[in-house]
């Protein structure tokens, strides 16, 4: 069907920033992501426009998550977000089914008295010995997640004993300890100064924190708590009406 203008009308006008918006839209198409974006300067430059017209465009490209604004560094090409579905899985499962290659650095692996939360989640004494591994969980090399691992030391006997398991999960299926169900609790938060550091982000930037406690049976074995990066993370869950089969697309 041709569009045929009414006679006498003017064509639409398309405001600036739209413009701008839709020229680095194109430009930035099937680029690599982390591929620098055309800076604020440029594009005053190229359309003479004020530097708040161009920040309106890039704006809404940055809402759209196409691209990112890193501090101190400038805007790029953004990477896909990730999205966090609520099953009971391991990180390394999640990244691997993204087709994303997981990896993880310890930064802190000790033995520690359990406190009133980490004893009522594993149904444990206070002050019983448990393990707690803290660990920066990445993807592509890329920092997106700090974890805190806690498990009742008379669980996982020799867990700290060098090397370190590479997967908590793994070894705790070598344990015929591997999580059978287990129950979320998911908040959101703001980034500490030490979070920011750790994630590459601002301090006070939105955060996705997510408490777990998994179960082998009727055995709490483990409890932890991840704090996610927000711009990288999306939480997907199902929802079903009751008596209702789930119907997959």
């Amino acid at each position: 069907m041709v569009d045929v203008m009414t006679p006498g009308r003017p064509p639409p006008v398309v405001r600036k920033h739209v413009q701008i918006r839709e020229y680095v839209r194109d430009l930035v198409q099937g680029a690599e992501p982390g591929s620098p974006a055309p800076s604020e300067r440029e594009l005053v430059q190229h359309f003479g426009v004020a530097r708040m017209t161009v920040r309106q465009a890039l704006d809404a490209l940055v809402s759209e998550g196409i691209l990112e604004r890193i501090p101190a560094r400038g805007t790029f090409v953004a990477r896909a977000r990730v999205d966090v579905q609520m099953r009971l899985s391991s990180y390394t499962e999640e990244m691997a089914r993204r087709g994303m290659t997981p990896a993880s650095r310890t930064l802190l692996a000790q033995h520690e008295a359990a406190g009133p939360g980490v004893a009522r989640a594993l149904e444990i004494e206070e002050g019983a010995d448990v393990v707690h591994w803290q660990r920066l969980r990445l993807a592509d090399d890329s920092p997106m997640a700090i974890e805190d691992a806690y498990l009742a030391d008379s669980s996982v006997p020799g867990f700290l004993e060098k090397p370190l398991p590479e997967s908590l999960y793994v070894d705790l299926a070598r344990r015929d300890l591997m999580p059978t169900w287990g129950e979320d609790s998911v908040a959101a938060a703001l980034a500490t100064p030490e979070v920011a550091e750790l994630l590459s982000i601002n301090e006070g930037a939105p955060v996705l924190s997510v408490a777990r406690r998994s179960f082998a049976g009727t055995v709490a074995i483990a409890v932890s708590r991840s704090t996610y990066r927000g711009d990288r993370y999306t939480l997907w869950v199902p929802l079903l009406r009751p008596n209702q089969p789930v119907t997959r697309r």
